[in-house]
């Protein structure tokens, strides 16, 4: 009997950590918070696939199709419309523009970080500075494009890419401040100290040093103004006139007109001009992720 009793208990004993397993492996997961993600996918995915599908339809069949149906014929016509407006020009200018700004930006925002924090602590201008720069965040663009525009008069850059550069330049550098500031000040203190007994300067140990460890926040900044200044609509509208120093969000002006508004040729054209961004966020979604993070789990 006690062996009887022994291997029928046993079934039991083995088999209850296999669905204790079972359980536990869905018991933490968040269903709420599953759902609403997915809605949230939804939602988001949702404009993106309008936008593409009505690039390819042409712009008689838009106007008589659901907006959200597939076109029954493929037609590359809008990017052919898109491509012979010129729109290779305002792409260049969109570069020029980009690289001309976030280069200047993020090099004068380390420098500007590492000065604050290895000096930030002893230095009333280098603090007073700090405070400035946090204060930027509090302003936005629209609220000071009049006096802008009325500098750039003044120094008669109107109608230049210099005119966007600039003030792009301006705005770019406080949260480029903030993000850096944070990432070095988790550099380990030891290594600076290291660095000084060794001989190197202030400037050797920021370049030999900081530049190196702060490369994922580098590329942070460098992505997010990149985005900001490429995507910028305002001050290219307000600080140019000319075609020929037109960006690529001013192209859309080319497809609308006093009678009616070409939307699928738009649609191509907003395509077109993501499609850079797609691809720096792809390449550079894990030190944005990172870049972002670091520094603020103190």
């Amino acid at each position: 009997m006690a062996t009887l009793t022994k291997h029928s208990a046993s079934p039991t004993v083995t088999g209850t950590p296999g669905g204790t397993r079972k359980r536990s492996r869905f018991a933490g997961f968040n269903w709420i918070g599953g759902s609403l993600s997915w809605l949230w996918l939804f939602v988001v995915m949702l404009p993106i696939y309008w936008i593409v599908i009505t690039s390819f339809k042409t712009q008689d069949s838009y106007f008589i199709t659901n907006p959200l149906a597939p076109p029954s014929d493929f037609s590359f016509a809008n990017y052919k419309t898109v491509i012979e407006s010129d729109i290779a020009r305002y792409f260049l200018n969109s570069v020029i523009v980009t690289a001309g700004a976030v280069v200047p930006a993020v090099l004068i925002s380390f420098m500007a970080a590492y000065a604050i924090v290895r000096g930030g602590g002893t230095s009333r201008i280098l603090r007073l500075m700090n405070s400035v720069f946090v204060m930027g965040l509090a302003i936005p663009l629209q609220a000071v494009i009049i006096p802008v525009y009325l500098i750039i008069i003044r120094l008669q850059m109107y109608d230049t890419l210099a005119a966007i550069i600039m003030p792009s330049i301006a705005f770019a550098i406080p949260l480029s401040v903030l993000v850096l500031s944070n990432f070095i000040r988790d550099v380990p203190k030891e290594l600076f100290e290291s660095m000084r007994m060794d001989g190197a300067t202030e400037w050797g140990t920021m370049w030999r040093l900081a530049f190196p460890l702060t490369r994922p926040a580098m590329v942070t900044v460098t992505i997010y103004n990149a985005l900001g200044i490429w995507n910028g609509f305002l001050l290219p509208l307000v600080l140019t006139q000319s075609p020929d120093n037109r960006t690529v969000p001013l192209a859309l002006f080319d497809f609308s007109g006093q009678f009616g508004v070409n939307v699928p040729a738009i649609a191509a054209s907003v395509t077109l001009t993501t499609l850079p961004i797609v691809i720096l966020y792809a390449v550079g979604r894990r030190q944005l992720l990172s870049g972002l993070t670091a520094g603020f789990s103190k």
